[in-house]
């Protein structure tokens, strides 16, 4: 039964209006619905949807909080980095980026952060549905 509901990320941030700003204006996500008591929640293509809400705790996960699947992967990477977004590097073993980009078993992926931190991932895998 819960596996068959809708799953969002949720993303705390300090600064709701920048967050507005960055989601809508730099990655192009349309506000699809705001409760001042909730969040803004935001909605994409492919069913996407993701709550930002405002929270003490904002950036504070070091791990991936949001992930985006896309079709044409060059093609994002290629306009984040027109909006001045910065990838991050890693170096483990077995996972290292280059020029911001790491090749994974499912195909190219990348990260960067949100203005509070958050990390979010875009890469380009099959698509199961």
């Amino acid at each position: 039964m819960i596996a068959d509901g809708q799953v969002a990320a949720t993303l705390g941030v300090s600064d709701v209006d920048r967050a507005r700003k960055f989601y809508t204006e730099v990655l192009g996500f349309t506000a699809v619905m705001e409760d001042p008591a909730l969040g803004t929640l935001y909605g994409g293509g492919k069913a996407t949807m993701f709550l930002v809400y405002w929270s003490e705790f904002a950036g504070t996960n070091k791990a991936t909080a949001m992930t985006i699947n896309v079709d044409d992967f060059d093609a994002a990477i290629a306009d984040l980095r027109g909006q001045g977004i910065a990838f991050l590097d890693f170096d483990y073993p077995g996972f290292k980026s280059e020029n911001g980009i790491v090749q994974t078993p499912t195909g190219p992926a990348a990260w960067f952060q949100d203005p509070d931190g958050n990390i979010i991932s875009i890469g380009s895998m099959p698509s199961p549905v």
